[in-house]
């Protein structure tokens, strides 16, 4: 369709100055543009319907950006929200003033410091501020207390439980708030169980409270740590574990699981336990029932590896062992033969699954020497 003439001259000169991004606020029929000396706005002048004049301006973006007018939904759809876009493309999707090219680029692996400046100011939006932080080297950035800034502000209005984990664990990455703020977000877990979680995940050796050391960690810390300094990894977790920062994680697996709302609540929590006891099982998720987890802590016990042979000598040290290991191959194993087939959530949910959480949260118990 043919613009007015005004429009197309003014949005070609737009184009010609080289911008970096542009974005296009249909409500208002503005198209802004973003150079590196300020920003540039065109009002609009349709002469037909709205809609179909912005779909016309976003046709001679494309035609000048990609070679073709009608070349970008094609162009587009393969890639967007895969992560699969070229690095060398991504410059071109923030000039065309699609709030879905933007999407498209946040997800690529060739976001840079660089770019994320102009996607967020061509969209601001959550969804996007938690793509972007998801890459280290834009959380490491300029950009990535911008975001932070942005997804702690918009934090109390987010409902879901796994938006709620992904977002406080990525606002928690070191250097981007400060830890006046990290207390605030853990105070405000007291109301909302999904921020323990998403500490667990984020930083379970840096839990923001005061918890004593397990009550045999004087007994045995020397033994311990001179185990640690020839290098058994094992009693240097153990450690660590019953020091207050591993007794501070290990209240907050319980005041995560104190009362999860849904299946998701409990399944990522068990996830964090898993990976902060990872050093008992490096091979990863073994996906085992509850009774399979319990055998195979047996069996491990009475394995031949040097390094729990070292530890068993020491006195009272089996349960600790015993339960390490437990807790380094829960996940949805666990939990499936009692959610199979329902989406149950809430108390009947925690029902389901006492069978299997009261014995770990004891064990959980157990490990802060209860």
């Amino acid at each position: 369709m043919q613009l007015a003439p005004e429009d197309a001259l003014r949005l070609n000169v737009l184009l010609a100055n080289k911008p970096q991004a542009i974005r296009i606020d249909e409500s208002r029929l503005i198209v802004h543009g973003l150079a590196a000396d300020g920003e540039m706005h065109i009002q609009l002048n349709p002469n037909c319907r709205e809609e179909q004049y912005i779909r016309g301006v976003r046709e001679l973006l494309s035609g000048h950006v990609l070679g073709s007018p009608g070349g970008y939904p094609v162009y587009l759809q393969r890639w967007t929200r895969m992560g699969q876009m070229r690095d060398e493309s991504l410059e071109e999707l923030l000039l065309l003033g699609e709030p879905e090219a933007v999407v498209a680029a946040v997800c690529a692996p060739g976001m840079t410091n660089e770019l994320a400046r102009r996607a967020w100011w061509a969209m601001e939006d959550a969804d996007n501020a938690r793509r972007m932080l998801s890459t280290a080297r834009i959380a490491a950035g300029s950009m990535g207390p911008v975001l932070a800034a942005y997804l702690y502000e918009h934090l109390p209005f987010e409902t879901e439980v796994e938006v709620m984990v992904e977002t406080v664990k990525l606002i928690l990455q070191p250097g981007l708030l400060s830890k006046t703020v990290h207390a605030e977000i853990w105070k405000r877990a007291a109301r909302k169980p999904a921020y323990y979680i998403g500490f667990l995940h984020a930083l379970p050796d840096e839990i923001p409270i005061e918890a004593a050391a397990h009550p045999n960690a004087s007994a045995l810390g020397s033994e311990l740590r001179d185990l640690a300094t020839n290098g058994n990894r094992l009693a240097a977790f153990i450690n660590k574990l019953m020091s207050p920062t591993g007794q501070a994680c290990l209240a907050t697996i319980q005041l995560a699981l104190k009362k999860p709302a849904t299946q998701e609540a409990v399944t990522l929590t068990l996830e964090a336990v898993r990976r902060y006891f990872a050093e008992f099982r490096p091979q990863g998720d073994p996906d085992l029932t509850w009774e399979e987890l319990l055998m195979d802590a047996e069996d491990h016990l009475s394995s031949d590896d040097p390094e729990l042979a070292a530890l068993r000598k020491l006195e009272g040290m089996e349960n600790t062992l015993r339960g390490a290991r437990l807790l380094s191959g829960v996940g949805y194993g666990m939990l499936r033969p009692m959610l199979r087939g329902t989406s149950a959530i809430g108390s009947l949910m925690r029902r389901k699954l006492e069978p299997v959480m009261e014995p770990f949260l004891c064990e959980v118990s157990r490990l802060r020497g209860k």
